[in-house]
């Protein structure tokens, strides 16, 4: 009965280790990719000409999509949840490999059993923030459809970009959802995300308007959220509070200034690498760095020791970018010294919270069972 059962958990570890590195095998090239659409020389090979080819489709589906979808399936605690990671993370792979088609449909299948792992969530809780995550998951399974069937190319990514924006949103509504807020300020917020959803399925008839509703919806969330936000705060606050609150106000500062790059780009003008990245890298990026301390002992069972270390890689994400959307939009030079920094401080944020965990378990111990699900300690 002890081998059967050493054996069992001896099995659920190897899964779990390869459901890793897939997911992290599509960070790493969604990032290799990104760094050679900014003109930055690596070693050619048939996974980089796929990676350069799917950067978003690796970085918001296969990686992004698997994260939020591994959160939301330990949420729901039923083995089918996890059919959506499961597939989104093999879609990933299938990409790499080489099988195009079957990557998207892949991504497809994930994103419509992610909608319906959000039905199970809205059923059990209603509330406007769930309200949100499943209007989050239709808008990756409409860009994922979009995607599969190569139709409505134009509102593909900026659908992609709303199902990350709206769970941020939806997460931010339910920790500030005991603020006193002044009347209106719930409905102007649905106003300004059912904005973003036109101007998303706008791009798919004309790019330019689609783009400038877009763009206006995206520069009116970040004014929303800098206003209401617990941030200002708890950002006068000490330890890992303080951190987080910096990641928010941080990552609401470029979702102003992606907004403002989305119109412009509609209107003609060459910013689209600021409307992206700032969008994808300044705020989507900002938010994670922020809740990963907070979420990684839910979803991963690990904890982690805050610390200063924490501050390195925040300021090196943001100073990068800095670099590559300011001065590298007139020097091709510090466009590619951004992305680089970019990508390291990606990889020291990894760095950082595998470090911190090992400093948990020095300072703590081995973690009782009763313990996975406990708030990361602060220093």
């Amino acid at each position: 009965m002890y081998g059967v059962a050493t054996y069992s958990a001896s099995r659920t570890v190897l899964m779990r280790m390869a459901f890793m590195l897939s997911v992290m095998l599509s960070l790493i090239a969604s990032l290799s990719g990104g760094l050679v659409r900014a003109g930055v020389s690596l070693p050619a090979g048939n996974w980089l000409t796929a990676a350069v080819n799917g950067h978003a489709f690796l970085m918001i589906c296969a990686f992004m999509g698997t994260v939020i979808g591994i959160e939301r399936a330990v949420a729901v605690k039923r083995p089918l949840s996890f059919a959506a990671p499961i597939a989104s993370a093999s879609g990933g792979i299938a990409w790499l490999a080489g099988a195009a088609d079957l990557a998207v449909w892949l991504v497809a299948a994930a994103s419509l059993a992610f909608v319906a792992v959000n039905i199970v969530i809205v059923r059990r809780q209603p509330a406007p923030h769930t309200g949100l995550l499943l209007v989050a998951a239709l808008a990756w399974a409409t860009g994922s459809l979009l995607h599969a069937i190569a139709s409505g190319w134009a509102a593909v990514v900026p659908l992609w970009f709303s199902f990350l924006v709206l769970t941020i949103a939806a997460e931010r509504l339910e920790m500030t959802r005991l603020m006193r807020r002044r009347p209106g300020a719930s409905g102007a917020l649905y106003i300004v995300l059912a904005a973003m959803l036109l101007g998303a399925a706008l791009s798919a008839l004309s790019v330019a308007w689609g783009g400038l509703v877009y763009g206006l919806s995206l520069s009116s969330l970040a004014c929303w959220l800098l206003q209401f936000d617990i941030a200002w705060r708890t950002v006068r606050a000490r330890g890992l509070s303080r951190y987080m609150a910096l990641c928010l106000l941080l990552g609401y500062a470029w979702l102003f200034v992606a907004g403002a790059a989305w119109v412009a780009t509609s209107l003609g003008l060459p910013h689209r690498d600021t409307a992206l990245h700032g969008l994808a890298l300044g705020f989507v990026f900002s938010m994670m760095l922020g809740h990963a301390p907070v979420i990684l002992p839910a979803i991963a069972r690990i904890k982690v020791q805050f610390g200063w270390p924490y501050y390195l890689p925040l300021a090196l994400l943001h100073g990068s970018l800095v670099l590559r959307l300011g001065v590298g939009h007139f020097d091709w030079r510090a466009l590619s010294a951004g992305a680089i920094g970019n990508a390291v401080a990606i990889a020291a944020f990894a760095a950082t919270v595998a470090g911190s965990a090992i400093a948990w378990r020095r300072r703590h111990g081995q973690p009782r069972k009763s313990d996975h699900h406990g708030i990361p300690a602060e220093h």
